[in-house]
């Protein structure tokens, strides 16, 4: 599982910070996450294949979270996609591309597929023999989900040596993947967990930005590998969280030590800050799981 920050500042661009957008790479998937102005910039700055996205997952209907996206499907016409892609996001997210596309005569020459939420709770909108993805209601100044990915549980892998030693014949292999005991000549049985290997743990990541501290989210995301919470107030400005509908470093701390999270990524930070290293500062106070998002920063976490 690796995640490209592409942006994670709040509001308006500037020359060296992007508003937010981010990919998702996870079971040979690539999920983009949110679209602000510059995504298709940053996307070919870090050499991320456009052809390879073919899901986008929109929070919510300001501008700094999908401006982007009008420009994005009309170069994926340029560049003679075929392939449809589907789009997640609130209710009249569709209006809005369909409209643009439509004064500027421009409508794709491939399927625009769009799935309109509008549902207050967890929801299953995404679901393939790999993965899945549910919303998180979050609390905004308008409807606004957070999405939490996970991996499906693979198949155990065969054990070559123990199944050769067994004298196992290779037309019983696919039965032992498919998780069959085995029995032998000889009457014997042999159990599966016996040739085969555990499956790694399945690996999960929660998105949440643009959120007024909810702690109600956190058995939605309880145990989750990594969780990304917006940060976008430090605690000298924490009367502004309220009222904008933000959180602070140490709130999205709170949050992460809450669900017991594997790590907590920050992002959507205010630019009125000198640096960003204060809301990592911050927020180990609470929780020393801490690291910082930032334009251009790849995380590995296979």
């Amino acid at each position: 599982m690796k995640l490209t920050i592409l942006g994670c500042y709040a509001a308006t661009p500037r020359t060296l910070t992007n508003p937010t957008s981010q990919v998702l790479e996870i079971k040979n998937h690539m999920f983009l996450i949110d679209c602000g102005e510059g995504t298709q910039v940053q996307l070919r700055k870090h050499k991320i294949r456009f052809s390879r996205i073919n899901h986008i997952f929109i929070s919510h209907l300001h501008g700094d979270h999908f401006f982007g996206l009008p420009g994005l499907i009309s170069t994926f016409r340029l560049l003679g996609r075929e392939a449809e892609m589907h789009i997640y996001g609130p209710k009249g997210i569709e209006e809005a591309i369909l409209l643009l596309l439509k004064l500027g005569n421009s409508y794709t020459n491939y399927k625009l597929v769009f799935h309109e939420l509008t549902s207050k709770k967890s929801a299953l909108i995404y679901e393939d023999d790999k993965v899945t993805v549910v919303t998180i209601p979050l609390a905004h100044r308008v409807y606004t989900n957070g999405f939490l990915f996970r991996e499906k549980l693979a198949p155990r892998t065969l054990d070559i040596e123990t199944v050769n030693a067994y004298g196992i014949e290779k037309c019983y292999f696919q039965n032992i993947k498919n998780g069959k005991d085995i029995v032998l000549e000889d009457g014997r049985t042999i159990k599966n967990e016996a040739l085969t290997f555990d499956p790694p743990k399945p690996k999960s990541y929660a998105f949440c930005s643009d959120t007024a501290y909810k702690p109600d989210i956190v058995p939605l995301i309880a145990e989750v590998d990594v969780l990304y919470h917006e940060a976008t107030f430090l605690e000298s400005q924490k009367e502004l969280a309220p009222k904008t509908k933000h959180s602070t470093a140490k709130e999205a701390a709170l949050i992460a030590k809450q669900a017991n999270v594997g790590q907590l990524i920050l992002g959507h930070y205010s630019t009125r800050y000198a640096s960003i290293a204060l809301f990592k500062e911050e927020a180990v106070e609470i929780f020393d799981r801490v690291l910082l998002a930032d334009d251009g920063k790849l995380f590995d976490f296979s």
